[in-house]
């Protein structure tokens, strides 16, 4: 039986994501709801539920891990609508490349960079259903 990282939850290490939708994602055989922060450190609840919420404060996480990351991919949900300037500017300043896109791709291309070992984050916005 597959274990739950319930909001708030931690998983201790960075690992790939198995599936996504129906409002969350699926990742060492656990299911989490919700949006997911997937870091260095480890995949964490992350409480944005649109792009609304996707701001400079809600990514401080991971701005405070700027030196070990080369690519942040945003996965904006179903949409893809432009993000604040400011945001780009900050990780700009600290040599992080942004990439927003729908979480569809955001979650294929983690995966793949994870798989290549490069230094990959992403801030990943849940989806209902899967693309």
């Amino acid at each position: 039986m597959a274990e739950h990282a319930e909001n708030g939850g931690h998983f201790p290490r960075q690992v790939g994501i198995d599936a996504y939708g129906n409002g969350g994602f699926r990742f060492a055989e656990m299911s989490h709801r919700g949006s997911l922060l997937c870091l260095p450190t480890g995949m964490s609840a992350w409480p944005v539920a649109n792009t609304v919420g996707l701001t400079m404060a809600s990514l401080q996480p991971v701005l405070d891990l700027a030196d070990t990351i080369d690519v942040l991919l945003i996965g904006l949900g179903t949409d893809i609508v432009a993000i604040d300037p400011a945001i780009r500017t900050a990780f700009r300043e600290r040599g992080v490349i942004v990439e927003p896109t729908q979480t569809g791709g955001a979650v294929r291309t983690y995966n793949v960079l994870l798989a290549e070992d490069r230094a990959v984050a992403a801030a990943l916005i849940a989806v209902e259903k899967a693309r």
